[in-house]
């Protein structure tokens, strides 16, 4: 299972259960794996908050998706965190802007205002980046 894709332990071990085994081997199988380094959901989480990024998805988003992989909710916010301080988040949105922009370019205000802010609503950031990008970008 860990040669066709990285996983989180909260993913692995709900795919262990769903296959038969006991709670008790998965549990230990698991410690096991992260002992001897197979498994890392920080480096995981960090990887996953990158394609989230490139994505141009928003921090609400990002959290959404690590905890759907099976990512600890707890570490999904601060890891998460740790990208919006360095920006990553962001850059997203201003590149979520640029495509917009560019796609609706010559189309009326309100309607490039409103596929901005549906795309950056679905993507899950935040209002005040949005309104932020949408000021510069699309005024």
């Amino acid at each position: 299972m860990l040669d066709a894709a990285p996983r989180a332990s909260g993913a692995l071990r709900e795919r262990l259960l769903a296959k038969g085994y006991g709670e008790a081997i998965v549990d230990e199988v698991i410690e096991r794996l992260i002992r001897v380094q197979l498994i890392d959901d920080r480096a995981y989480a960090e990887s996953a908050v990158r394609y989230c990024a490139g994505r141009m998805m928003g921090r609400r988003g990002a959290v959404l998706e690590l905890a759907r992989k099976g990512v600890d909710r707890k570490l999904a916010e601060q890891v998460c965190g740790e990208a919006e301080q360095n920006g990553i988040f962001e850059d997203a949105a201003w590149e979520l802007g640029r495509q917009i922009a560019r796609k609706t370019h010559g189309l009326d205000h309100q309607v490039r205002q409103r596929r901005f802010w549906s795309a950056g609503g679905r993507k899950g950031h935040s209002p005040e980046t949005l309104r932020r990008v949408a000021a510069e970008l699309l005024a």
